[in-house]
C-alpha cells in the first residue's frame, strides 16, 4: 500500500468500527467468555480477483494488536471457489467485531478488481491502459482506486488536488477553452504548481482551439463516436495524450482503444460493481 494511503485507510477503518460496533457488539458479548481464543478463515466462494487482504490484517489488529494473521492468498490474484486467502487466530470478541467490516471492504474491492480485470482483458493487444474516474463510494475511494490497480487497471487522479482536469463546466464558466486554459497556466504559476493539465474536448474544432491556446499534456474526447475518435487521434497524435471517456462499454471499449487513444476511462470500474462472494468462518 501506497504510504500516502494509509492515512485514508486508517480513517475509514476508525468510522468502520464506529458505525458497526458503537458502545459494543452485545450479541457477541452475551454469548462468547471475554478471554475466549479461536481461528477463522477467509472463504472464497466465487472467482475472481481478490484484493482487501491488506486492509482486512489492518482492520484485525486495530481491533485486537495480539492477533495472528496467516496470509495464504497475495491481492491481486484471481481466486476459485474454496480458496482461503488468510487464518486468523486470537479472542473470538475482536475477530467477530471484525467480521463484517473485513466483508464488506474484501467483497466490494475484489468486486472492483475482478471487473477491471475484464476491461484489461479486453484490450489485450492494444497499448491502451483502462483508468477508474472519481465516481466512487465516498469515503472508499482510495480502497476502490487501490482495487482498480490490483485488477490490472490504472488510476486517472484521486481527486480534485493532484491534477486539473478542465472540464465542460469549467470551460464554460470560464468562458471558453482559450481562457480556462489561460487562467489555468496563470493560477499555477502564482502558486507555484506543476500539475498535469487535461482538457475535454466536444467537438473536433475544439481540438484546434486546444493547440491554438497552447495545448495541454492531455485531451479528453467527451462522447465522442468511434469514427469521431479516428478523426481525433489523426489531429492529436504525438503532440499529446488522448484519453476517451463518455457512455464507454465492455462491448464497445475495444474500438475505442484500436482508434489509437492512449487511454480509456470507465466510471463503471467502481460505481457499477457486483461484490464478490466470501465469507469469513471459524474453523480448527
Amino acid at each position: 500500500m501506497k504510504e500516502e494511503y494509509i492515512p485514508f485507510v486508517e480513517e475509514l477503518i476508525e468510522l468502520a468500527i464506529r458505525e458497526d460496533i458503537g458502545d459494543g457488539d452485545h450479541t457477541s458479548l452475551a454469548t462468547i467468555p471475554t478471554d475466549a481464543r479461536g481461528r477463522m478463515k477467509l472463504l472464497v466462494k466465487e472467482k475472481g480477483i481478490i484484493a482487501g487482504i491488506e486492509v482486512a490484517s489492518m482492520v484485525l489488529h486495530r481491533l485486537d494488536d495480539d492477533m495472528r494473521f496467516d496470509q495464504r492468498i497475495e491481492d491481486g490474484t484471481c481466486v476459485e471457489p474454496g480458496d482461503v486467502a488468510f487464518y486468523v487466530e486470537g479472542r473470538i470478541l475482536s475477530m467477530l467485531q471484525a467480521e463484517r467490516i473485513v466483508l464488506n471492504i474484501m467483497q466490494r474491492m475484489s468486486g472492483v478488481a475482478t471487473q477491471t480485470a475484464e476491461y484489461v482483458r479486453r484490450l489485450e493487444g492494444t497499448p491502451c491502459h483502462v483508468l477508474d474516474t472519481r465516481k466512487t463510494t465516498p469515503g472508499m475511494r482510495v480502497l476502490e482506486k487501490m482495487a482498480v490497480k490490483l485488477g490490472g487497471g490504472e488510476n486517472h487522479r484521486i481527486g480534485l488536488f493532484d491534477m486539473v482536469l478542465l472540464k465542460d463546466n469549467h470551460i464554460d464558466f470560464a468562458g471558453g477553452i482559450t481562457e480556462a486554459l489561460g487562467a489555468t497556466r496563470r493560477y499555477l504559476a502564482e502558486k507555484g504548481k506543476s500539475l498535469p493539465i487535461e482538457i475535454e474536448v466536444r467537438s473536433l474544432e475544439d481540438i484546434d482551439e486546444v493547440f491554438a491556446a497552447g495545448g495541454a499534456d492531455r485531451i479528453m474526447l467527451d462522447n465522442f463516436s468511434v469514427e469521431m475518435t479516428v478523426e481525433a487521434v489523426k489531429k492529436i497524435a504525438g503532440r499529446c495524450e488522448i484519453e476517451s471517456s463518455g457512455g464507454i462499454t465492455l462491448d464497445t471499449l475495444r474500438d475505442y482503444a484500436e482508434c489509437g487513444v492512449d487511454f480509456v476511462s470507465v466510471g463503471a470500474l467502481t460505481h457499477q460493481i457486483r461484490s464478490l462472494d466470501m465469507s469469513l468462518k471459524a474453523c480448527k
